[in-house]
């Protein structure tokens, strides 16, 4: 399941995600499941042909993510594994950072977050004026939404509808989701 909403240069875009990683930090050792949300930047593009031709839209590279995940092997909904990544060279995120208040309350962490872009620009160390003028306000204005279908996704993961292993049955690799 992909959620994304746009604004004029910046969006938000969420995802189920299932993840193994195949090199992972002491602790962190076995599959992890849950959500991963990124602010991203969006460009529009030309239209393709005439004035009611689809425009093409791109979802551009990252500025901050968040990952609620959890380990498979523990409780659902514990969010044992939850972090975020302040700031990416390019399209990799740089490392994670742990907090208790985002394992805590996610999606209340979340929305905070997300109601400050201009505060998680900075912190990424991306131009204020990579968003567009109106991006902080519209993006502020679209938390409830936003958190309404991270709130969904992340009962369907609690649930096992969402973010579920691939069909083999032991993999040292694995990252499925679209984000």
């Amino acid at each position: 399941m992909l959620y994304v909403f746009g604004f004029e240069r910046v969006g938000v875009v969420m995802s189920d995600l299932y993840f193994v990683d195949p090199d992972p930090l002491p602790g962190q050792e076995g599959a992890e499941r849950g959500v991963r949300l990124e602010v991203r930047l969006l460009r529009a593009g030309e239209l393709p042909g005439g004035i009611y031709a689809s425009r093409p839209v791109v979802v551009d590279r990252p500025i901050w993510r968040a990952d609620l995940l959890e380990s498979v092997s523990g409780p659902a909904g514990s969010l044992d594994r939850a972090h975020h990544h302040p700031r990416f060279d390019g399209w990799e995120p740089g490392g994670r950072v742990f907090s208790e208040q985002l394992s805590a309350a996610p999606v209340e962490w979340t929305a905070e977050r997300l109601a400050d872009l201009d505060a998680l620009l900075a912190e990424a160390g991306v131009a204020a004026d990579e968003a567009g003028p109106d991006d902080a306000a519209d993006l502020r204005h679209a938390v409830p939404d936003i958190t309404a279908a991270l709130r969904r996704l992340l009962d369907g993961v609690a649930k096992g509808e969402l973010a579920r292993p691939p069909a083999e049955e032991h993999v040292s690799s694995a990252r499925l989701s679209w984000l």
